[in-house]
């Protein structure tokens, strides 16, 4: 029987806002903050509408073993309100990440999205050793532009009518930061 090392358990915080690894127990109030259609049409279509208990669940199970974590829950004042997570690239993308996140609309304007991404940032690049991290961010939505604008992401281009959600067409808009350390 091969030795498993247990996945290391990593916590990121900012005042209020924790970022933690997710628990089986954070599935009933996942899917009701996700369950939202505004929530929703701001995320990619592989996650269900409407969303159950049962999908929280499987998430959760998914990105349990996790090692290191790269999914975590977004608290804000010890509440589960969201998530945010990276996704490794491949191949000779190896050294960069994309990422997305959500926040529950009942904890919008409260800057826990713009806190939350510092935290990921910065695990991302100086824990992890990430050189780059990327996202997309839908045309219809300055909200995230600004909260990546305000962490330091700049916007690489616009990918013109990239994106087919809600039965229309939009633009995407990439932004990235890259570690100036390294070439």
């Amino acid at each position: 029987m091969e030795n498993q090392v247990p996945p290391l358990s990593t916590t990121l915080q900012k005042g209020p806002v924790l970022l933690r690894p997710l628990h089986a127990t954070d599935a009933p109030d996942l899917a009701r903050h996700i369950n939202n259609k505004k929530i929703w049409d701001n995320l990619r279509d592989y996650i269900p509408f409407p969303y159950s208990e049962q999908d929280a669940q499987e998430f959760i199970a998914s990105v349990q073993p996790q090692n290191p974590t790269l999914t975590f829950g977004i608290t804000y004042e010890q509440q589960i309100c969201g998530v945010i997570g990276l996704e490794t690239q491949q191949d000779v993308y190896k050294k960069s990440a994309s990422f997305g996140y959500w926040v529950s609309e009942a904890y919008w304007g409260k800057g826990i999205a713009s806190t939350a991404l510092k935290l990921l940032t910065e695990y991302g690049l100086n824990q992890l050793g990430y050189i780059r991290l990327f996202t997309s961010v839908f045309a219809y939505n300055p909200g995230s532009m600004r909260v990546l604008e305000k962490n330091g992401y700049i916007k690489e281009g616009i990918f013109k009518k990239a994106i087919f959600k809600n039965n229309q067409i939009w633009d995407e808009h990439r932004y990235a930061i890259v570690r100036e350390d390294k070439n």
